[in-house]
Parts: structure tokens; C-alpha cells; sequence
């Protein structure tokens, strides 16, 4: 009897010592497959921002929204994220905010209010690209002294400061009309001049008609920059995509400017100019409010005060 007692023992010990190291095992391998699964997922997952893209001026050319999608597609393939460009315009991107939808990341035109809540401190804003007003005519013997408001007509843009721009070059009293009215009546030749920017330039090249141009140095706010907003999650790959837009772009798609001469046709008399005052940054609804009335009173000296 002890003789049996002491074989099952060992036969049961053995199964146990048996079913305890496979259980080592099968516990040893699910914890390496749940760290290694939890260590490629912490390498591969990626990071989804969203861009907000305000066309608050005209450009020359092509989408803004578009460009800076494929710079951020680029941009991804590179930094394991991924970028949504929105083109949205100022009053939905003001009414978005307020109910507290906000981007990543925002590009946005001189002078807009109500955004700059949400920008992060620091160098809160980047100039990526910018235009610039001009005098134009159809007329080849024009030499632009005799510029008045009864012959020129103002292309009065979007949300551009062109009221600005006609104050500043003593023409405030001249005729304004939308950008697309502005440039045919140049053409039929109700007006000799046009005080207009890069786009009717674009307009004209694309017309295939021989034109001055004239660039107004005395005041610009067309500069499209871009922000990170306080609602950005990751500044590091955020901020690289800013720089990548910045560095890798090629301007010339948007008929817009950079620091840089990329032009040589009829843009490269607006490059590399200086400008006597500029407005570059965001502002509050306040001081909107005020280059208004300034512009109203034609009241030159407050509003130089209000500009950089």
C-alpha cells in the first residue's frame, strides 16, 4: 500500500510541476505579446490635427485651403500624423470658436478679429505668405502723377483694408466696387487706374493684355499667417508642420509673396518692398472698430497710431 501511495505521488506531482510550467509559459507569453502590441501602438499611432484656412484677401491664384493640404500631406508622410485643412470663412470661424469648436492649427488673414483668444503665446503668429497693392492701368503712357479719385476706381477686396490703402494714397473719395466689377470697368476704360493687388494683376496676365503696374508702399495688411491654437495638443509635430509650410512651399502656385524673389514677369516689381505702415496681426473687435471710424473721419493721424 505505501508502495502505491508513493508511485501516484509522484506521477501527481509530475503533472503539477507539468501544468505549472506550461502555465509559466503560456502567462509568460501573453504578457511579451501585450507589451510588444502596446509598444508598436505607442510608435505608430498617429496624431490628427486639424487647419482652419480664413481667405480673407484675394490671392493671385489657386486655393490656399488645397496648398496647404498637400504641404501637410507631405509633411505627414514624413511625421506619422495626420492634417485636415478646412477652408472656412472669418464670421464661421469667429461663430465656431464661440461654441467652443476650435482648431490646431489656423491661417488667417491681417486683421481679422476674434481669433486671437485662441492663439498660443509666445511668437503667436508666423507671416507664411503676403500681397500687396498696386496702381494699374491698360494705359502704356500713363505714368501714374496724374492718379486722382475721379480716374481710378478701388478694387474694394473682401475683408482687406483697401479703404486704408485709397486713404493713405489721397484717393479715399474715389468709386469702390467688388473685385471682379473694379477690374471690367478698368477694361472697358470707364477708369484710367485701378488701385487693386496682386490678383487683378493675375486677372489681367490672364486677359493677355499689355498693363502697368505701380505697387503702393505706403500701407499693406494682405500677409496670410498662421497660428497654434491653445487648443493644440502636440506643439512639437504642430509646430514642425508651421515650419514645413514655411520652408517648403512654393509661392508661386498662389501668386502670392515670401521673403524671397521668385518672380521675374510682372509680380517681381511687388517683391522685396517695405511698406510705411502695415497691419500684420490679428485684432480685437475694439480696434477693428477704431481703424474704421478712422477711416470714416479719414482721421490719418489716429489711424497710424493703430498700425505698425
Amino acid at each position: 500500500m505505501p508502495k502505491i501511495f508513493s508511485k501516484l505521488s509522484k506521477n501527481a506531482l509530475k503533472r503539477a510541476v507539468y501544468f505549472i510550467l506550461l502555465a509559466v509559459i503560456i502567462i509568460s507569453a501573453v504578457c511579451v505579446t501585450c507589451f510588444n502590441t502596446e509598444s508598436v501602438g505607442a510608435e505608430d499611432e498617429k496624431i490628427s490635427f486639424t487647419l482652419w484656412q480664413i481667405d480673407s484677401f484675394e490671392g493671385g491664384k489657386g486655393s490656399r485651403a488645397t496648398y496647404l493640404q498637400n504641404l501637410a500631406d507631405d509633411y505627414s508622410k514624413e511625421n506619422n500624423c495626420y492634417v485636415t485643412v478646412t477652408a472656412l470663412s472669418s464670421e464661421a470661424a469667429r461663430l465656431n470658436i464661440q461654441n467652443g469648436t476650435i482648431p490646431d492649427i489656423i491661417s488667417y488673414g491681417a486683421g481679422i478679429y476674434g481669433i486671437e483668444g485662441i492663439i498660443s503665446g509666445g511668437k503667436s503668429f508666423y507671416t507664411w505668405a503676403h500681397g500687396g497693392y498696386c496702381f494699374i492701368t491698360l494705359d502704356s503712357s500713363a505714368d501714374f502723377r496724374d492718379i486722382s479719385d475721379k480716374n481710378t476706381i478701388v478694387n474694394c477686396g473682401t475683408e482687406n483694408l483697401s479703404e486704408v490703402a485709397a486713404l493713405f494714397c489721397g484717393i479715399e473719395n474715389a468709386y469702390f466696387d467688388l473685385p471682379a466689377g473694379a477690374y471690367v470697368k478698368l477694361i472697358n476704360g470707364k477708369y484710367k487706374y485701378l488701385l487693386g493687388t496682386q490678383r487683378d494683376v493675375y486677372r489681367l496676365k490672364t486677359r493677355g493684355v499689355a498693363f502697368n503696374v505701380k505697387p503702393v508702399t505706403v500701407f499693406n495688411d494682405l500677409y496670410q499667417n498662421i497660428s497654434v491654437t491653445t487648443a493644440c495638443k502636440n506643439l512639437s509635430r504642430s509646430n514642425g508642420l508651421v515650419n514645413y509650410i514655411i520652408e517648403n512651399g512654393d509661392l508661386t502656385k498662389l501668386g502670392l509673396m515670401g521673403e524671397n524673389k521668385i518672380y521675374g514677369d510682372e509680380m517681381s516689381i511687388m517683391e522685396g518692398l517695405e511698406y510705411d505702415y502695415k497691419l500684420i496681426s490679428p485684432v480685437s473687435s475694439g480696434t477693428k472698430e477704431q481703424i474704421s471710424v478712422s477711416v470714416k473721419n479719414s482721421d490719418i493721424k489716429t489711424l497710424k497710431t493703430l498700425l505698425i
